[in-house]
């Protein structure tokens, strides 16, 4: 069967009841059917381990992140532990582009999977337009006599599809048409920045804290002064409150946010899980793509500006992504360079680490235990999760793992601070994270480096740009490179998100899509969707 076919045979709890269990009271809950809703609970102090799944370099296809985190949480959750999952909801871009559905896969998945994976509760739709909103306003201003003499826009309008065509258009104001391009929501600074969030009145400083543009004097323009950010918290007050689903073994899971890994910052939002830290006590959460984009901006960006700490990382490996990572595509010893690579990375943060294989069909004993032996030889807790197969049971070993290693300490250490001056901060991620030898920058990114500090809006995160399929910025350049040359192509600052993105080799923010798209197979078909994988 099909994800999609295995997710409507689900048998689901009634939500209020998924609630319940959690310790949410019905008057938290504003259900949008019976088995969706929003969670509009108070934020309780910290009660939770968190643990965060994370993963070596993909193939063009993922390797299972989200199906480890949902049969991790149905373990914990068949071992009668206070758990919740707390992921990212997909952006429809990949759905009808290149990966299809993101809620996991096999008997591993959070339900109801065909509308996570479109439409949901609207939250996607909420930042679009919220997102959209600020940039008319920004355009009717200068129409209307541009008082505050915008002499250059920067902000960029956003749709959550994979259309490369809007990569440079024409905005065709009166008198005053310019180049523009569009991000895809999830790269979005109102994604980013929503995510981020710790509240609504925090939100609506963040909306107005965007610089929007420069003036004639070279001054940042704030969306602020456009009175603007009351009008854009109205839009965005439902969507900002956490949504709750299940599993299909009735987990109890939150799924809010959705900036991708490989241009924004790849984790679900604050408050989600703020929220569930209150209420459980062991969270699951992930990060996108490699360890080198989304479990490092989990770590420098939400956790180290944000008070909280990982108690454990999970460290997610397929041999199907070691062989890819191997000497000709296909040799998994040499691909175990691109596990030592992350396993190097991730020991830095001083948190406590495992690895995790995750078990495709095809995986043989003999591959099996040359990953085992090779993590034990490098004193690296190792086991193996059959969630996909098995549903929570493929999990359980992991669970009481991840159980055990919850108990060790937690020194969590960040790679820089954030005082530090752009280049620094540029070239420590280049060299701790990277492994590159030095750093070229484009005459762009250095202009910008320097305005930004003259301007002192420097002292914020870093948040790179650059292709999931490698640690550096070439997607060619598999394993473990080292000793080479990282190129920043340009420098974008966030300030509503409150940080600077970096943008390396030819990393785009709106992707295009691919030559057989997904949407080829999708359709509506005898009153069912069809075709989500």
């Amino acid at each position: 069967m099909t994800d999609l076919e295995i997710a409507k045979k689900a048998i689901k709890k009634d939500i209020l009841e998924i609630a319940k269990e959690v310790g949410f009271d019905n008057k938290d809950v504003i259900c949008y059917s019976d088995d969706k809703a929003k969670i509009k609970a108070e934020i309780k102090p910290q009660k939770g381990k968190l643990i965060l799944v994370t993963a070596i370099n993909p193939t063009p296809y993922g390797e299972g992140k989200t199906t480890v985190s949902i049969g991790l949480g149905d373990a914990l959750h068949e071992m009668k532990e206070n758990v919740l999952i707390c992921l990212r909801q997909p952006s429809m871009g990949p759905v009808f582009g290149l990966k299809g559905g993101a809620t996991g896969g096999g008997y591993s998945q959070v339900v109801p999977m065909d509308e996570i994976n479109l439409h949901f509760t609207g939250d996607f739709h909420a930042i679009t337009a919220a997102n959209n909103l600020l940039s008319a306003a920004i355009d009717n201003h200068i129409f209307a006599g541009n008082e505050l003499k915008i002499k250059e826009v920067t902000f960029q309008r956003c749709l959550d599809v994979n259309d490369r065509a809007l990569r440079r258009c024409e905005v065709a104001l009166k008198d005053n048409p310019r180049k523009e391009s569009f991000n895809i929501t999830a790269a979005s600074e109102m994604m980013v920045l929503f995510c981020l969030a710790s509240s609504l009145d925090d939100l609506k400083q963040r909306i107005g804290n965007i610089i929007i543009g420069f003036n004639e004097e070279g001054n940042p323009v704030y969306a602020r002064e456009l009175n603007i950010e009351g009008a854009l918290t109205v839009i965005l007050k439902d969507a900002f409150v956490p949504n709750l689903v299940q599993t299909l073994e009735n987990t109890p899971t939150i799924i809010h946010g959705g900036p991708f890994a490989n241009i924004a910052h790849g984790c679900n939002t604050v408050v989600a899980t703020k929220l569930s830290l209150g209420y459980a006590d062991y969270v699951v959460t992930e990060a996108g793509f490699g360890a080198d984009l989304g479990a490092e901006k989990f770590l420098d960006i939400k956790c180290k500006n944000n008070e909280l700490t990982p108690n454990v990382l999970v460290l997610v490996a397929t041999t199907k992504a070691l062989k890819y990572n191997g000497k000709n595509g296909d040799d998994l010893v040499t691909g175990l360079d691109n596990l030592q690579v992350h396993i190097d990375n991730l020991s830095k943060y001083k948190v406590p680490l495992l690895v995790c294989l995750n078990k495709y069909e095809g995986d043989t004993e003999e591959e099996i235990n040359v990953v085992k032996e090779y993590c034990e030889k490098q004193n690296i807790d190792f086991e193996i999760s059959d969630a996909y197969k098995n549903g929570g049971k493929g999990a359980t070993k992991l669970a009481k793992l991840v159980m055990k290693k919850c108990e060790e300490e937690s020194n969590f250490t960040p790679i820089y601070q954030d005082d530090k001056r752009i280049k620094e901060k540029i070239e420590l991620l280049s060299k701790e994270i990277y492994h590159a030898n030095s750093v070229k920058y484009s005459e762009e990114a250095l202009e910008k480096i320097e305005m930004l500090e003259k301007l002192g809006l420097d002292k914020y995160p870093i948040c790179v740009a650059k292709t999931q399929y490698s640690i550096s910025d070439d997607p060619k350049k598999l394993g473990y490179p080292k000793d080479y040359e990282i190129n920043v192509k340009d420098i974008r600052l966030y300030n509503g998100a409150g940080f600077i993105t970096v943008l390396l080799g030819n990393i785009m923010t709106m992707p295009g899509l691919p030559k057989k798209p997904n949407y080829e197979q999708i359709d509506y078909v005898d009153n069912e969707i069809i075709g989500i994988f």
